[in-house]
């Protein structure tokens, strides 16, 4: 038996070497087949934790973090002041002894980490260098609350902190499998006019408009991957946070409107007796419904006669809470249908100097379109209110709440409400670690922006065809960068390419031309369920598509996610078999650079026939060069590769090739 198999296993390999002899022919590439399909990509097995298929395993935990915050909001001295009250479970396996928290309005300290990495000359993120906002947070007390039968004892704890983290040691182990601690932290901070583009103040003629977030004490994630997670917010890396549930009370100016992550709770309390009676019919009205108008911004009678107001809202299972408080307010809204049956409320506040019907007046129905067309395409909007807000900040996403810039109009307004609400999705509710992996939100969500042009209002808004080929001579020049890399490691001019545009555009190429989109967006939506409220790391997302939609993609993450490698395919000889074109001829296509992708080819006869063939990616697993067959009878008068040119050629130029004239 072993004698025989050796004989046939020569055998074998004579014939494939001269077969592949026959294939080959000298070429100056970069292309190695064994590098970009190495089997080995996956360097971990499955484990219980997460498994091979990339689904959480039965063993996967996180932990949770409640809070319940209490807060109020000077509109004089633009500082914020609260109480934030933690309730911690840890449901690891682990026992802890101290916890890690991120304190993120530290970054507006000059003495900052993050401040020391800014360009010498300034940069309008973060305000003017010269003049230095001095920010960063006062942290006055923090105490661990233990309550037995009915009695709570508090415990001071001295904080240790470094720069925008928080350490904090426990009087007493918190244990494995449940074990729950209570921290409550009284802080203070002023508000920074331009706060990385993330919070801020704009000054309207009526008043200024508080975009607040980051602004609470907040636990670090402890996960299974790497424990607890302590990198320190530099400005260009967003977020990584547990989930839980929140209760909040802002205590403002009785001019002030708040809007807010999740559901508002005494609605009763806070408006006027028709701003209420307008805020219920939204609820059923699918057309947007004004609240509080223009002509009522400066009207005392449109709001409560106190001199305060207490603001009460919740939201549950999210991961982070954000707020905006104004007195120059215009408030409308809509009802939300979910495919469920649910509804929700999608509703805007903006300043007069934003209103009109081609800005922030279609602000809600932007809102309303962008949440039922993901809900009905990916997965259900899991929150009570989607709420856009006119402010400073370009554009940026929480749980229910985005801030976009109040200046933006027609197009530009609808794309980034869009992509602001698309965040919904990646990372509100697919939790990847935006600190290490900001494609998986931002290069996800472009992916699914760009879906939602063409579906919003028969395309009102959808760009034309794409030339892919014009695309990688930016996308893949020298001075572009990986998609899998930090994004506070990455060059700041590099990182709108590597973490929206590159990711958006492989997962739009991988949907459209590799896997197909009915097997693509079965596997996406399962990744999205999967990993709804939780903590997926990029080999999970790679794991899950490969197992649903059947394929071994492993050369696809390697060439366009993990390297920054460029494709070039060639047309270097086209003969007739035998000398005679009736018996079909031989193209030659030689692949140059070190990625490589299925291959369509298109041909025309002198007599004006056309066809196509396409060949699989498998052609590149042990070749530089291949030969295709055309199944022609006369003379081929062009031959092109990539016609549609949805491939990211960087050398489109050697793609084609036509007779030369005798």
């Amino acid at each position: 038996m072993l004698k025989k198999n050796l004989v046939f296993a020569t055998v074998f390999m004579l014939i494939a070497g001269f077969s592949f002899a026959q294939e080959q022919k000298t070429v100056v590439s970069k292309y190695d087949p064994n590098e970009l399909f190495n089997p080995i990509f996956y360097k971990d097995y499955g484990s219980n934790l997460r498994t091979g298929n990339g689904e959480p395993g039965l063993g996967y935990w996180q932990n949770k973090a409640d809070y319940a915050i209490q807060a109020t909001i000077n509109d004089v001295s633009s500082q914020i002041s609260g109480s934030v009250t933690l309730t911690y479970t840890n449901n690891s396996p682990h026992q802890l002894g101290f916890l890690w928290f991120q304190l993120e309005q530290n970054l507006f300290n000059p003495a900052s980490r993050g401040f020391a990495k800014l360009p010498a000359t300034g940069n309008s993120r973060y305000g003017n260098v010269k003049t230095p906002f001095m920010g960063g947070y006062t942290i006055s007390s923090v105490k661990i609350l233990n309550t037995v039968a009915g009695k709570t004892t508090e415990t001071v704890v001295e904080p240790d902190i470094t720069d925008t983290r928080m350490r904090i040691d426990l009087p007493k182990m918190l244990k494995s499998g449940g074990d729950k601690v209570v921290v409550k932290v009284d802080y203070a901070y002023t508000v920074p006019e331009y706060g990385a583009d993330r919070t801020g103040i704009l000054n309207t003629p009526d008043g200024k408009i508080y975009a607040i977030a980051q602004w609470y004490p907040k636990i670090c994630v402890f996960d299974d991957i790497q424990g607890w997670n302590t990198l320190p917010y530099l400005g260009a890396s967003e977020f990584y946070l547990e989930y839980g549930n929140f209760d909040v009370s802002i205590t403002a100016p009785n001019n002030h409107i708040i809007v807010a992550s999740g559901e508002l709770l005494n609605p009763a309390e806070v408006m006027t007796a028709k701003q209420l009676a307008s805020y219920k019919k939204a609820f059923l009205s699918d057309s947007t419904v004004i609240i509080r108008s223009k002509d009522e911004i400066k009207d005392p009678a449109s709001r409560p006669a106190k001199p305060t107001l207490t603001w009460k809202y919740r939201i549950s299972n999210a991961r982070d809470f954000a707020w905006a408080s104004s007195a120059s307010f215009i408030w409308d809204a809509a009802r939300i249908n979910l495919p469920s049956g649910k509804k929700a409320l999608a509703q805007s506040v903006y300043p007069a100097n934003a209103d009109g019907k081609d800005a922030w007046g279609r602000s809600t129905e932007y809102t309303k379109a962008s949440i039922e067309n993901y809900s009905k395409r990916w997965f259900e909007f899991p929150y009570p209110a989607a709420t856009n807000v006119a402010s400073n900040v370009g554009g940026m996403e929480y749980p229910g709440i985005v801030f976009c810039g109040s200046r933006a109009k027609k197009g530009s307004l609808w794309g980034v409400t869009d992509h602001e609400f698309g965040h919904t999705w990646f990372p509100m509710i697919v939790g990847s670690n935006e600190r290490k992996y900001g494609w998986m939100d931002e290069g996800f969500n472009t992916f699914i922006n760009d879906i939602a042009a063409k579906d919003f209002n028969n395309g009102e808004y959808a760009g034309g065809n794409s030339n892919a080929h014009a695309t990688a001579k930016f996308m893949f020049s020298d001075r572009t960068e990986a998609i899998l890399k930090t994004p506070d490691a990455l060059k700041e001019a590099n990182i709108g390419l590597s973490l929206y545009m590159k990711p958006g555009f492989a997962l739009t190429l991988l949907r459209e031309q590799i896997v197909g989109e009915k097997r693509f967006d079965a596997a996406f939506k399962k990744y999205i369920r999967d990993w709804s409220f939780k903590h997926p790391s990029p080999w999970d997302f790679f794991r899950s598509m490969e197992s649903s939609v059947g394929e071994d993609l492993g050369w696809f993450w390697k060439g366009m996610f993990l390297e920054n490698w460029r494709l070039d395919q060639a047309i270097s000889k086209v003969d007739y078999i035998g000398n005679n074109a009736k018996n079909g001829a031989l193209v030659t296509i030689d692949n140059l650079e070190k990625m490589a992708m299925p291959v369509v080819l298109e041909y025309e006869t002198k007599s004006g026939k056309k066809g196509r063939i396409t060949l699989p990616v498998e052609i590149w697993q042990n070749a530089v060069s291949v030969k295709a067959r055309i199944p022609v009878e006369e003379e081929l008068v062009g031959v092109t590769i990539d016609p549609d040119k949805v491939y990211p050629d960087f050398y489109p130029e050697n793609n084609s090739w036509t007779p030369v004239k005798q």
